[in-house]
């Protein structure tokens, strides 16, 4: 897949903790420039970002992030708060946990809290066993959410391409993928998308473009 196909595929992402409104907008430049498919930033930066972006760029930002130890209630206000400053995607994290008729639970009242906005589940793989994955895949599918994705980018590890099989192997129909954390090449972001990737969460591409004269054309 050419450049230009995968940069549409990726969520231009800075969640660092000392992000500041200046990198804030120049990712949100970057962006639109190079026309990927989001930004992701922090909620705090959701309003200010929306007002600067418009309708030029979709602005995805993080719930409960990174460790998912929020209540469901304090995530539903986070939700509710993030779509009403503009946000039209929304990832959510989650603490490692066998009760996963609360997992989808909780994952159900947040897609409600959605309502027609994109609802990513990230399940922090690196923490998980093939078997917690699986299930999962399936607690994900049953409760109706848009993605399923795999990572943080604050944990031990960031997507794998035998992660990105696994999901393809075990998600429903209604369920895509996003693989996400240490995708740090086009080579590596074209392997994710042929084994199932729809979404990559990545800044490094767009970095990559910037650094190059590929970049010119943009």
């Amino acid at each position: 897949m050419d450049h230009a196909k995968l940069l549409n595929k990726v969520d231009h992402t800075l969640l660092a903790q000392g992000a500041t409104w200046e990198e804030i907008r120049q990712i949100c430049d970057d962006a639109i420039r190079f026309k990927t498919a989001s930004v992701c930033i922090p909620p705090s930066y959701v309003k200010q970002a929306k007002g600067y972006v418009g309708d030029r760029m979709k602005i995805c930002t993080v719930i409960g992030f990174p460790n998912g130890y929020n209540t469901t209630a304090v995530k539903e206000f986070e939700t509710r708060d993030a779509i009403e400053n503009g946000a039209d995607e929304i990832d959510i994290g989650w603490v490692k946990d066998g009760r996963y008729d609360l997992v989808e639970e909780e994952i159900r009242c947040l897609k409600a809290a959605c309502g027609d906005k994109i609802l990513k589940v990230i399940i922090e793989t690196c923490l998980l066993t093939d078997t917690e994955k699986i299930r999962m895949c399936e607690v994900v599918t049953a409760a109706k959410a848009d993605f399923i994705k795999t990572s943080t980018g604050f944990s031990k590890a960031g997507a794998t391409f035998d992660d990105i099989a696994l999901f393809a192997s075990h998600v429903g129909e209604n369920v895509q993928i996003k693989a996400a954390g240490g995708i740090s090449s086009f080579a590596d972001a074209d392997e994710f998308v042929k084994l199932g990737a729809d979404r990559l969460g990545t800044s490094r591409l767009v970095k990559i473009m910037k650094n190059t004269d590929n970049g010119a054309g943009y």
